[in-house]
């Protein structure tokens, strides 16, 4: 059996996932794995065999998306060129972490694409909104990569093909402690505004994780590092809290780690408002910027100790069995058919 698992490139979430996946794919299946898009810090450990630039946001500075950055490096011709080339038939099954160009390879050829993301348990009906709509957010969430079944992963299983997060074996392994600091991952700022805010309050040490810096510094209280991926990891887990986007994969390690949490979701990204309404109805802070005004907010977040508590056990291997056993056993009908149609 072969299988094509096409994963999003943007941001470090969804390769972190694939790292967990891939192995246990490895275990069952022939498995070709697809990158398209760029802005990612971690790299996958397997042969790629497709790489494409797909469809990109661009981290701003402000907190939110550099749209003007966004748009320059979007090439819809090369984007269509990829989708005609890529032989999708080739394959028994395609298994899609929100990624465009197998998705609509597919959909062009009319073959079945499973969504395996986080993505498509956001537009479930049976998870928590933002209370302000985003008709333009909600639709580019539903086209930029179609799928024709959707299997996914949320802070609580809000449906029954929802699963609780993919908590990589590496995270799981680590040893919980607090030395005191708190860790920071906010991409969408740059590391002046995250410094600004951070020495407003002396008496903590913070590791900033920055997408904007190659080097090691230190402002005051604050120690910038760019990002690597045991550092980071190994940061979260002997810290006393973490602030970061809100985003899927870090504010979920960060609950199985037992840590404090606060999150900071990106200006004009539904995905992340949907996220940021969920983490608050768990009760986990959301503060809406970075700002000054927020201050009170931040100070009152550090002083309250309160770790919301979650459950996420290690189900990864028996949900992809189920998937694929549900979209690759041949049906009463597919069998007939193919008798149907043999020369004897």
């Amino acid at each position: 059996m072969k299988i094509l698992y096409a994963i999003q490139g943007t941001g470090n979430g969804h390769l972190s996932r694939a790292r967990e996946i891939i192995p246990i794919l490895k275990k069952m299946a022939d498995v070709d794995i697809l990158v398209s898009g760029t802005q990612s810090d971690i790299a996958l450990p397997y042969p790629i065999r497709y790489q494409f630039k797909g469809m990109s946001f661009v981290f701003g500075k402000d907190g939110g998306i550099d749209m003007p950055a966004t748009y320059l490096q979007l090439s819809t011709r090369a984007m269509m060129n990829d989708i005609s080339k890529l032989p999708v038939q080739e394959y028994d099954l395609i298994l899609n972490d929100f990624e465009p160009v197998s998705a609509w390879a597919c959909r062009q050829r009319n073959k079945p694409c499973i969504s395996l993301s986080h993505q498509c348990a956001v537009l479930n009906k049976h998870t928590p909104k933002p209370k302000r709509k985003d008709f333009i957010g909600k639709a580019v969430l539903n086209f930029y990569a179609p799928t024709t079944h959707s299997y996914g992963f949320h802070f609580h299983s809000y449906d029954k093909n929802i699963f609780t997060p993919v908590i990589r074996s590496e995270v799981r392994a680590l040893p919980i402690e607090d030395r005191g600091h708190y860790t920071v991952y906010l991409p969408s700022y740059d590391d002046t505004r995250i410094i600004k805010m951070l020495k407003n309050f002396g008496h903590i040490n913070w590791e900033v994780f920055s997408k904007h810096t190659n080097k090691c510094y230190v402002s005051g209280n604050v120690c910038i590092q760019p990002i690597e991926n045991d550092k980071f990891i190994g940061s979260m887990a002997s810290s006393k809290g973490v602030l970061c986007g809100a985003g899927f994969e870090t504010p979920a390690e960060a609950l199985f780690l037992k840590k404090k949490l606060a999150v900071i979701p990106m200006k004009m990204q539904y995905e992340q408002q949907c996220n940021a309404a969920a983490l608050k109805d768990m009760g986990v802070p959301v503060f809406k910027s970075l700002k000054e005004k927020h201050h009170d907010k931040i100070a009152d977040w550090l002083l309250n100790r309160k770790i919301v508590k979650v459950d996420y056990p290690d189900m990864t291997e028996q949900i992809l069995q189920r998937i694929i056993q549900q979209h690759t056993t041949k049906t009463s009908q597919d069998i007939l058919k193919e008798i149907s149609t043999m020369s004897y």
